[in-house]
This record gives C-alpha cells, sequence and structure tokens, in this order.
C-alpha cells in the first residue's frame, strides 16, 4: 500500500508551509528556530505545557503522542511532520502517514526504538555489533553465553542517558538486574574494553542524497554525553568507515531526516552502538561549528529541499550542561559571567523551567583551529562554572 508521504516523496513543500513536531524538548527547540529561519511555521505536539519547542512554536498542542483528538489537529494542519526523539508510538507516525509527509518513516522509527529489533536490524544488514543476547524471560540468562560476562543489560525500550540498564559482572547480577527492570525484554550485551566513542551524525533526502558531519569524538560520565569533539582524532581510515557503515545504516533505513549513528572503537575495532532517528546531542556543535547545522538538515530533508553543506569551518568541543551544577535547589545558575569572555565560546542554554541532576539543561561549544585547542578552552570553561574531574 502507497501512502500520501510516499505519493509526494520527491515533491517540494515550499515555505509558508506548516510543520510538526513530535516531541518538545531542545532538540525539538532547535528545528523549530532552524524551520523559522526558512520562512516556515511549527506546531509542536508534546504534553509537557512547559515544553521547551513549544514555548518558541507558532502553536502548542498539550496532549499525549496517542492522543486522537490532537495527532488530527496535526494531520490536518500540517504539511510534514517530524520527530525530535524516538520514543514516539510508531503507530502515531502510521497514522499521520495517511494523511501528511512523516519523516522518518514509522518503519524506521520502529527498528531504533526497540533495542532488540535494532540488533536485529544491524546483524541481519551485515553490520558490526558487539556480542549481544535477546532476554525476554529470566530463563534465557541461564542459557546465555559465559563469554558475555561482564555485561550491561538493557531494556528493549525507553531506555536513554544509562536509564533502564544495569551493569552486571555474572549470571547472578543478570537476573537480579532483570527484576528490578520489570522483568520486560532486555538486551544482554558484553561489556567491552572501549578504545573510544564515537558518533556519525548525517542527513539523508528523499532522493537518497546523504550529507555526512565530521565524525564526532564523544567522552561519557554517568552514561551522559558529557564533551563531544569534531573532528574527531582518529585516523582518516577509521572515520571514513565509520561515515560508510553510517550511510549504509541509512540507506538500508530507506531513512529521510537527520540521523545519529553511535559507534564503539574496541581494540581498534569499529562497532556499532545505537541508533538515533533524530538530531542528536553530540551534533549540537553543528550550530556554531559547521556551514549548516543538524537542525537545518532536518528540515531541509523533511521538506524535500536540496541538503546543504556541513562542512566544518571550525574545530570544536562542547561541553553538556546538567542541572545538577544549578544550585539552591536549582534556582541559582551557574556563573556563566566566568566564561561569556572568551569569543570563542558560545553558550546555549534551553529554556528548562526546572533544573534536576541529570536533566540536560544546556552545552557550551568552543571554536577553535584544532581540536586540541577547543578541548584545552572548554575544559577550563567547564571548571569555572563548577564541573569538577
Amino acid at each position: 500500500m502507497t501512502d500520501r508521504a510516499t505519493d509526494r516523496s520527491l515533491r517540494p513543500i515550499p515555505a509558508p508551509a506548516t510543520l510538526g513536531m513530535l516531541g518538545g524538548g531542545q532538540l525539538g527547540r532547535y528545528f523549530v528556530t532552524a524551520a523559522h529561519e526558512l520562512g516556515y511555521g511549527v506546531w509542536v505536539l508534546d504534553p509537557d505545557p512547559a515544553s521547551p519547542a513549544g514555548r518558541v512554536a507558532d502553536r502548542h498542542l498539550a496532549a499525549a503522542y496517542d492522543d486522537p483528538a490532537a495527532v488530527e489537529e496535526l494531520a490536518a494542519g500540517c504539511a510534514a511532520v517530524t520527530t525530535e526523539f524516538e520514543n514516539v508510538p510508531a503507530a502515531t507516525l502510521r497514522t499521520l502517514a495517511e494523511r501528511t509527509v512523516v519523516a522518518p518513516r514509522a518503519e524506521a522509527v520502529a527498528v531504533c526504538q526497540d533495542r532488540i529489533a535494532e540488533k536485529t536490524f544491524l546483524r541481519d544488514h551485515g553490520l558490526p555489533i558487539g556480542p549481544v543476547a535477546v532476554v525476554t524471560e529470566a530463563a534465557d540468562l541461564d542459557g546465555a553465553d559465559d563469554a558475555l560476562f561482564p555485561a550491561v543489560l538493557k531494556a528493549a525500550r525507553l531506555g536513554y542517558d544509562g536509564k533502564g540498564q544495569a551493569r552486571v559482572a555474572d549470571r547472578t547480577e543478570a537476573r537480579g538486574a532483570f527484576a528490578d527492570l520489570g522483568s520486560v525484554p532486555c538486551v544482554l550485551e558484553r561489556l567491552l574494553p572501549l578504545d573510544l566513542e564515537l558518533s556519525v551524525v548525517l542527513a539523508r533526502g528523499a532522493d537518497g542524497a546523504i550529507e555526512p558531519f565530521a565524525v564526532a569524538e564523544n567522552r561519557h560520565r554517568d552514561a551522559i554525553l558529557d564533551v563531544s569533539l569534531a573532528p574527531a582524532r582518529v585516523p582518516d581510515g577509521l572515520a571514513d568507515r565509520a561515515v560508510e557503515v553510517a550511510g549504509r545504516i541509512a540507506e538500508a533505513l530507506d531513512y529521510v531526516g537527520t540521523l545519529a549513528v553511535e559507534l564503539f572503537v574496541a581494540g581498534g575495532e569499529l562497532l556499532v552502538n545505537e541508533l538515533a532517528p533524530r538530531p542528536h546531542n553530540s551534533g549540537h556543535l553543528t550550530l556554531d561549528a559547521t556551514v549548516t547545522s543538524q537542525y537545518e538538515q532536518q528540515v531541509r530533508a523533511l521538506c524535500r529541499l536540496p541538503l546543504a553543506s556541513p562542512r566544518p569551518h571550525s574545530a570544536a568541543a562542547m561541553v553538556n550542561l546538567l542541572g545538577d551544577l544549578w544550585t539552591d535547589g536549582g534556582r541559582t545558575a551557574p556563573p556563566w559571567e566566568a566564561i561569556l569572555g572568551d569569543p570563542a565560546l558560545k553558550l546555549h542554554l534551553y529554556g528548562k523551567a526546572e533544573a534536576r541532576p541529570g536533566r540536560k539543561m544546556g552545552h557550551l561549544t568552543v571554536l577553535a583551529p584544532s581540536v586540541e585547542e577547543a578541548l584545552e578552552r572548554a575544559l577550563a570553561a567547564r571548571e569555572a562554572i563548577g564541573i569538577v574531574g
């Protein structure tokens, strides 16, 4: 069956059309801004009445993602709809696709929102992944290969930033963690000694054109992205392989939009970790360091416009700013004046009403002629506002 989105897949959607965004976080907020700069209106569907994207959109539908009335209103009022996070119900995307253009398509998002489906997809397409086992019941842990341990047990759905997962040293710990996670379907991944972590953010148009951004090098703290550098400090051959793998994934998914592929390097071997069918935290630095941001590319791909250049004009280092930095129960912001004197530093705050530990409140990006200089200045700024270690 061919839906309207497929029928019109190569027909440009010109401004001032209205676009729809499922999700109201910071990724959606930057999409709204990019769409406005290109002359589009944007409606946001997000249940949080104070969502950052909803506050800057032309209209905010404060309702659940599967609310029939809200979904119907979005379908009737928007020429095209996209998403800012992977946990939007795929059924909602399918319903919208019967009435309007939807990108990425529901089938691609469905793969990315379930770790079992994701690992199966990667394996079936010959893409490199680490040792993994599917766990749908406790008995599956008894049959798991001993070589998988120590491991990370991850809930198949809804986990992010370290939530919904646990490190386990052996089978006994895995059984306990499985129960703690609610005995929901999981994947058990061998805990690998990592050389480093990378990500590739790319845009793919409806015509199949792919424009990858420079490979990013990522550091995490407590399973949350802490620092990203671009371009990554890896040999050209490894960076080329990372881009090639990400492109293969986008093509196999028949993906349209901005896609992020998270990668491990273990023992010099490149492995796919996870997919994000949306812009990515490590791609925030494209706002300041590249000719075109990942968000503008998302708008262009959605609207069937030619993709623009992802070329970097500077090396960059990005630091995530979490709610832990705010003191007085989240009422007192860090001393921004301590860092804003650096003319190459860009501070971005997301406009979230409440600062909570672990919550992404903003980021800073430092531009420089080299990654090493950008990193040095970013770490100095990080320390100046109270991030220790």
